[in-house]
């Protein structure tokens, strides 16, 4: 373990950049999700066709495969990603489909008697939503959502393969170096559960927050 206290500079550097690329894509995913679930439940039949079909092939191909497909497949059509970009975008598509169906469900959850009582007031769809049926929806999706970004933060180690010095890049650097394998691969084990009880206290805070307000 002496290995691994004398290079926590490093681990740290790459804790950094870990929680950096999950942050910014759980940014993007949040839009993403909300965007494409009210295209599938209120957009035209062109549009709730092309929302299915990007869900449908976020869902039903492996991340890895898409993180290629970005980083090292554009590049045959002339568009080149840095690696983080590359990193932040896939991921931000992954999450955003997965989210997309959890929001469209949460939607649905909130009482038809909420809609009719907006219309009722004088309400246009388009405000209804955003004052009575989006912070109802928000607060059904919050521990479904939690899952999704949990599982966002350890899925950011497939992002080594693109050569972001994420965490486990860090430790397969470290392992290159010193010809010694466990206590590096324990070391960011640790550190990605350690980062993963600090995204669901946070989570369950905004949980608590949210039903106080209702």
């Amino acid at each position: 373990m002496e290995l691994v206290f004398e290079n926590i500079p490093f681990f740290l550097k790459g804790a950094y950049y870990t929680l950096y690329v999950t942050v910014i894509s759980m940014f993007f995913a949040f839009i993403i999700g909300v965007l494409v679930a009210i295209a599938r439940l209120k957009g035209p039949m062109w549009l709730r066709m092309i929302a299915r079909f990007y869900v449908s092939i976020m869902r039903g191909t492996p991340l890895l495969v898409q993180l290629f497909v970005i980083y090292y497949g554009l590049v045959d059509y002339g568009v080149t990603l840095g690696s983080l970009t590359a990193a932040c975008l896939g991921l931000s598509l992954n999450a955003g489909a997965f989210l997309s169906e959890t929001f469209r469900g949460a939607i649905q959850a909130v009482p038809k008697g909420q809609t009719e009582a907006a219309y009722a007031t004088g309400m246009t769809p388009a405000q209804a939503m955003r004052r009575i049926i989006f912070p109802q929806a928000v607060r059904i999706a919050i521990p479904p959502m939690g899952n999704t970004f949990i599982g966002m933060l350890k899925e950011t180690s497939l992002v080594a393969a693109l050569g972001v010095t994420e965490l486990l890049r860090s430790a397969q650097l470290l392992v290159a170096q010193y010809y010694v394998n466990m206590p590096f691969y324990l070391a960011i084990g640790v550190i990605y559960w350690i980062m993963s009880i600090g995204f669901s206290a946070i989570l369950e805070q905004v949980e608590r927050r949210l039903a106080r307000a209702y």
